[in-house]
């Protein structure tokens, strides 16, 4: 008895893991964006070249992510993505996409620059 207990409690435990660690990459990878996007907010928003903006967010962001800039008006709004795949089998139930954006105020030496 108990051994087809334990054949149906394993496999329940590994998934459950699994779960624990995609959930946990997740959260990784979206505070990843998070801190890349404001980084690429704020550079953008000093009037720094759009190489040295790109190139800067995408060391912290995760790799695989994209960047968006768009200036609205007197604010600058970096948006970064990225699609996330669960660990080991995980990843055949498909991606989910981690997005977070930030938003900056474009300085004063910025706005006559765009202008």
């Amino acid at each position: 008895m108990v051994t087809a207990e334990m054949a149906m409690t394993i496999p329940t435990l590994v998934v459950v893991v699994a779960m624990a660690v995609a959930g946990v990459m997740a959260m990784t990878d979206e505070m990843k964006c998070a801190d890349a996007a404001a980084t690429a907010a704020r550079l953008a928003a000093r009037g720094e070249p759009i190489d040295v903006v790109r190139a800067t967010a995408m060391r912290a962001a995760p790799a695989g992510a994209t960047l968006q800039l768009v200036t609205e008006g007197t604010t600058v709004v970096a948006t970064v993505t990225d699609q996330l795949a669960g660990p080991g089998i995980l990843h055949r139930f498909g991606t989910f996409t981690v997005s977070q954006h930030s938003v900056a105020a474009l300085e004063t030496s910025a706005r006559s620059e765009t202008s």
